[in-house]
């Protein structure tokens, strides 16, 4: 456990893949920004497929983009004494990674996870990139050797979790 947490939103995207922000969306339907809102209540309706002149594509369910995935890096590269060492973790179950039976595992309840190690910087990478998904699935869970921090995120969420 963790003295504290951080809830990261996955941005909506513009025609242009540029990010827009939860708030930006709650404040155009004329909701309110806050730390536990879910994207159906601040757009209102899990089924809206896009709002014109705000966003075109819903945040995704399954992966933090690579983009935001390399800001949380380089903020939390700064909160660590393993300068060199992180762990990444990767749920099997995905669809998107094909593990050899003899590859590190991190057994976690109902969730079997294919274990990787290397720098920070790998916290960006993209599994099982192909021509239906070209950007890949991130890490499921990354964490430095000493534990200082964790990012977790689940395949069926719009968000990330921090704790520190």
């Amino acid at each position: 456990m963790f003295p504290a947490y951080a809830r990261i939103f996955h941005p909506a995207t513009t025609l242009d893949d540029e990010p827009v922000r939860w708030a930006a969306v709650a404040e155009a339907n004329g909701t309110l920004a806050h730390p536990v809102m879910e994207w159906g209540s601040i757009v209102g309706s899990w089924h809206t497929s896009e709002q014109d002149g705000l966003w075109h594509d819903a945040p995704v369910t399954d992966s933090l983009p690579a983009r935001t995935t390399r800001a949380l890096a380089d903020i939390l590269r700064r909160f660590r004494s393993t300068p060199e060492l992180c762990w990444f973790a990767h749920w099997e179950g995905s669809g998107f990674l094909t593990v050899p039976s003899n590859y590190a595992q991190l057994p976690m309840p109902n969730r079997r996870m294919a274990l990787f190690s290397g720098g920070i910087d790998l916290a960006d990478t993209r599994f099982g990139a192909n021509k239906w998904f070209p950007d890949g699935m991130s890490p499921h869970l990354w964490w430095p050797d000493d534990r200082a921090w964790c990012v977790a995120k689940d395949i069926d969420l719009m968000t990330t979790y921090v704790g520190a």
